[in-house]
């Protein structure tokens, strides 16, 4: 069931792809692994699904329930 939609679609792909690009600028940095955390926005924006609202009741999808 898709629970993300929109705007906050858009950011969370947007925000995952940049954090996922640092990860391969920032060359030797000591927290360079922290840029892999960008997988999580960005599988969630792309499935359209996130979990935690879910858990929460948070939906932005803007279709309707059934």
């Amino acid at each position: 069931m898709r629970n993300v939609g929109g705007i906050d679609r858009v950011l969370r792909i947007v925000v995952g792809a940049a954090l996922i690009l640092g990860f391969f600028i920032d060359g030797d940095g000591a927290y360079r692994w922290l840029y892999l955390l960008g997988i999580i926005p960005l599988a969630t924006g792309l499935m359209g699904s996130c979990l935690i609202y879910k858990f929460i009741g948070v939906n932005t999808c803007p279709m309707e329930k059934r």
